[in-house]
């Protein structure tokens, strides 16, 4: 039986809505049209739109209002900028550059910062041999300075997370805040599958605030394990394509 792909970025954030507990790492999400986009910005002051659905972060965009600029409103969409003195010249010009599919509005999460470029982190989860979910690997993506996604396919780094939160937390903190996302990676995962039971891999994209609070951006249902070659650890990339082989994802190579 193949391996399910879940390409609504809705359909996967409503099930993690659901949930009580998950809920509350899940960024306000709505479905994009005007009123929606003037209200969150009026209460966050930044938003994302993106593409329900979509990869790579192709077509995402980012609004901004800041009420005491002379032109208080802002978007950017790849490394195009614009700005406005008014919500309708900023919408008009929204509705030109979108492409013509359906979005949705997320709240803005202000992410840490390395070096200057903000960074998000990638959580993997799979099915292990014995069939339980198991935290395979983390990953930081520091983002492009010039860019507003931290996807590797747009010009994103890949670092160590260990790297990424030496100057937020110290080693012993780093660790135990490590585990705590690896936890709620499986629990993502398990949530998952109630729904969509034929998943056996998920890619987490996880946004750290200034408060360190970790936020669900979007879970990966076919997420790409070769980001973790990237990693000076090697163990890690070959224990989740050996995984990735034992449920089918992979044919073993031959010798």
């Amino acid at each position: 039986m193949p391996i399910q792909r879940v390409r609504s970025k809705w359909a996967k954030t409503d099930v993690l809505l659901a949930d009580p507990l998950l809920k509350e790492y899940v960024p306000k999400t709505r479905i994009f049209k005007r009123a929606t986009v003037e209200q969150m910005l009026q209460q966050y002051e930044m938003i994302y739109v993106k593409p329900i659905y979509g990869t790579f972060g192709n077509g995402v965009i980012r609004i901004e209002k800041n009420s005491g600029a002379a032109r208080p409103y802002f978007f950017q969409s790849g490394e195009h900028k614009y700005s406005f003195a008014t919500f309708d010249a900023m919408y008009l010009k929204l509705l030109q550059i979108k492409k013509k599919k359906a979005y949705l509005c997320q709240q803005g999460i202000h992410l840490l910062e390395y070096s200057g470029r903000r960074y998000d982190l990638r959580v993997m989860v799979q099915k292990n041999p014995r069939l339980h979910w198991e935290a395979t690997g983390m990953i930081g993506r520091l983002g492009h300075p010039r860019k507003i996604i931290t996807n590797y396919h747009a010009g994103g780094t890949p670092m160590p997370v260990t790297k990424l939160l030496k100057d937020s937390l110290s080693p012993q903190h780093t660790e135990s805040y490590q585990s705590k996302l690896r936890d709620l990676g499986v629990n993502i995962a398990k949530t998952m599958e109630v729904k969509f039971p034929r998943i056996k891999e998920i890619g987490i994209d996880v946004a750290v605030d200034r408060n360190l609070k970790p936020w669900i951006l979007e879970v990966n249902t076919l997420p790409d394990p070769f980001l973790f070659k990237k990693l000076p650890d090697r163990t890690i990339f070959r224990r989740i394509y050996s995984y990735a082989i034992a449920y089918g994802r992979f044919r073993k190579r031959k010798r």
